[in-house]
């Protein structure tokens, strides 16, 4: 008897942290390969390489951030058309469209629709499998519970709490904390790499220096002048900071990455 042909389906993520979650419900069903995944790159700055051209054109499944985030994927993506390829575009998913903010795997919610969207596609093309698929996202929504727990318990204690941040980054866990978050013109300004107005550079230089504000969340991946201006404002001023990233920190899973954000947030908190 001639056995079987084991059937592997190569997954890229444009993000690791979709990648990681890519490994968690495909098992050993998948090979994928996510593309960001330095924690010391800026992710606003990154150009494909021919390496990561072949990655996306050999891919049977794309999965990409949207909202105007990793548009670079989009361009391989047309530079190499494949009408076997399943694209998947988290930012769609959870109905959100350019303009909102993009970082919308600080809400595991978008995750659990993510896997669950990506269960789905692999049953479709590896129906013989199915039933790994969706124990794999049972377990994915299972271990998603102690971050919803713990959201819950921070929500108790510190909703309406007020605190700021150099960019919205962390934006999607500070509503789910019930959190007052302050100066959002500076941190769109900054994710959009303009200049903040003088006016909202004063305001927030304020609410540092009379400690109007319990927080600073900052992108310790990526910031520029004005941005490390204000941590260093809030150090000088004894305000706690906490560093959120784009990018998943290296050995860890997505589930372990948000409980030692929400971990920093209690203790600045």
């Amino acid at each position: 008897m001639i056995a079987a042909l084991l059937l592997i389906i190569g997954i890229v993520a444009a993000e690791n942290f979709y990648g990681d979650v890519a490994r968690q419900i495909g098992g050993a069903h998948v090979a994928v390969t996510s593309i960001l995944n330095n924690p010391d790159q800026d992710p606003h700055l990154f150009e494909a390489t021919p390496s990561v051209a072949r990655a996306v054109s050999g891919a049977q499944i794309v999965v990409s951030n949207g909202l105007d985030y990793d548009p670079w994927i989009d361009k391989l993506l047309s530079a190499a058309r494949n009408p076997n390829r399943t694209t998947i575009v988290v930012g769609q998913l959870v109905l959100k469209k350019p303009g909102d903010n993009p970082h919308i795997w600080y809400d595991p919610h978008t995750m659990l629709v993510y896997a669950t969207a990506l269960a789905g596609t692999l049953a479709k093309i590896d129906p013989s499998n199915r039933a790994d698929y969706t124990r794999n996202l049972s377990t994915f929504h299972q271990s998603l519970e102690p971050i919803e727990s713990r959201i819950a318990e921070l929500h108790t204690r510190y909703a309406g709490e007020p605190v700021t941040a150099t960019e919205p980054v962390f934006g999607y866990m500070l509503d789910a904390l019930g959190l007052q978050v302050r100066n959002a013109r500076f941190q769109i300004a900054v994710m959009n790499n303009t200049e903040p107005g003088a006016l909202e550079v004063a305001r927030f230089e304020n609410d540092l220096k009379t400690r109007n504000v319990k927080m600073l969340v900052y992108n310790s991946q990526a910031s520029d002048p004005v941005a490390q201006r204000m941590v260093d404002l809030a150090k000088a001023s004894g305000i706690p900071i906490v560093g959120a990233t784009e990018t998943e920190p290296p050995g860890v899973t997505y589930q372990a990455w948000m409980m030692r954000e929400l971990d920093a947030v209690a203790k600045a908190l």
